[in-house]
Parts: structure tokens; sequence; C-alpha cells
């Protein structure tokens, strides 16, 4: 069976997992660009989401060079690097909080559109109720910046529990005290009106 490190093109190949590209790049470095390949698109629509088209060109580019770097360090027993690609990215965004912050009220004021990407479509257990928005963008304001990671990573990411934990370093039962946290400060906030599908669907 012939190995393919991006795309398999023929049902007799093999398509490497993330771990098997990483492994592959200590010694090939130049295989490591189809790891970009394969999920730049996914994280730059998170780094937009979050800070806008004016700096996520470059912290994009940042985070897989940083991942390039840190390649020796990965886990491999991880076969999909998205969260540890998240985890990169967040840590980057994390210098950019004030561009961050921009955006989330530019993005709160605008006219409710479809965007799939809208905090107030899709919250930790996907928000439903668009007349909710300037409440919940005042919430997701006042969150401890911990809490507003996970709670983004699941709602723009759709990352799992489990996936969570690993972007964020925590245990997956400190990520659902801390979405359970935010739910009932959610609520509290809408006085007591509940948007968030109660129903776990995280890994």
């Amino acid at each position: 069976m012939v190995t393919r490190v991006s795309r398999a093109s023929d049902p007799g190949e093999r398509l490497l997992s993330d771990a098997e590209i990483v492994e592959l790049s200590l010694g090939e470095p130049a295989s490591f660009a189809a790891l970009f390949d394969r999920h730049a698109a996914e994280i730059g629509q998170y780094v937009r989401a979050r800070i806008g088209p004016d700096l996520a060109e470059d912290v994009t580019a940042q985070t897989f060079l940083d991942a390039f770097r840190q390649r020796g360090r990965y886990d491999t027993s991880r076969a999909d690097a998205r969260p540890w690609l998240y985890g990169i990215a967040v840590r980057l965004i994390g210098t950019h909080r004030r561009a961050e912050a921009r955006y989330r009220k530019l993005t709160a004021r605008a006219l409710p559109e479809r965007d799939t990407h809208d905090f107030v479509e899709r919250s930790a257990d996907r928000v439903v109720a668009q007349q909710f928005r300037p409440v919940l963008a005042a919430v997701l304001d006042a969150l401890r910046p911990q809490d507003r990671e996970l709670l983004l990573l699941v709602a723009w990411a759709d990352l799992s529990y489990d996936e969570c934990a690993q972007a964020l370093g925590i245990t997956v039962s400190a990520v659902k005290s801390r979405l359970n946290r935010i739910r009932v400060r959610t609520r509290k906030a809408l006085g007591g009106a509940n948007p968030m599908n109660e129903e776990e669907t995280g890994g």
C-alpha cells in the first residue's frame, strides 16, 4: 500500500495522520507543510472570528510557525493535531486582547446575519436565540479570559470537551465545570431564560 502525506487519491493509498506527519517532519522538515495545508483554513477562520481579518493572517501563520518549532514536543499518541494547533492559536490571540475586544464589540453591534461562527448562534451547546445577542455579547466580555477561551473553542471551533481539554491543558471535568458555570451565568443575565440546549454534545 502506498502512503501519501496530504491526500489519498487512490483507494489503495493510506492517508497519514497528523501525528505521523509531525513525526515524519522531524527528519523531513518540508513534510510539515502538509499539516498547514490540512488545517490552516480552519485555524484561520477561528482566528478571524476572534480578532478580525486585519491580524488573522499573521496570527495564523505564526501559529504554524510556532507549531513547527515545537513539533519535537508533540504527543504523537494524539492522531489529530487540531487541539494542539488551537491551543497555540489561543495563546497567540491572548497577545491581541485589545484587538479581540474591539472586534467583539463590532460584531455585537452588527445587524443579525447568517454567520455560522456568530457567538449568539452557536454557544457551548448551540445558542439559538438571535434576540439575546447584545446580552450574550456582554456576558462574553465579562467572562474570565480562560472561560471565554473555552466557550469560543466549543462555539466557534466546534471542539469536543476532550479536544478543548487538550487545547487548554486542563481536564475534561474542568471543561464541564467551567461550561456549567457559564450556563448559569448566562441564564442569570437573561433573567432566567435559557437559550442553550442543555444536552451535552461534547466528547
